[in-house]
């Protein structure tokens, strides 16, 4: 039988790309309105499966975002939601 651990794991990033990640978030959000998209629809579901798929190759916004770490991106929206509220 496995054993239980009762430790919590502690997941720390050693990243400050905080700028290059909000370039890129709005450079992809563009690219994605400017092609009729929901941004937020499309990027929800990059962020969920990691599938490029769902971001569009307009103004290279697919390969902008490939080129970031969604643990990245995860880490800087949840410091921005939390910083704000």
């Amino acid at each position: 039988m496995p054993q239980k651990k009762e430790e919590t794991v502690s997941f720390k990033l050693e990243r400050d790309n905080k700028e290059k990640v909000d370039t890129t978030l709005k450079a992809v959000f563009e690219a994605l309105e400017e092609k009729g998209y929901n941004p937020i629809n499309q990027m929800i579901g990059y962020m969920i499966s990691g599938d490029p798929a769902y971001i569009t190759s307009h103004n290279d916004a697919r390969n902008l975002i490939c080129k970031v770490d969604r643990y990245e991106i995860l880490e800087v929206l949840l410091n921005n939601y939390l910083n704000s509220h």
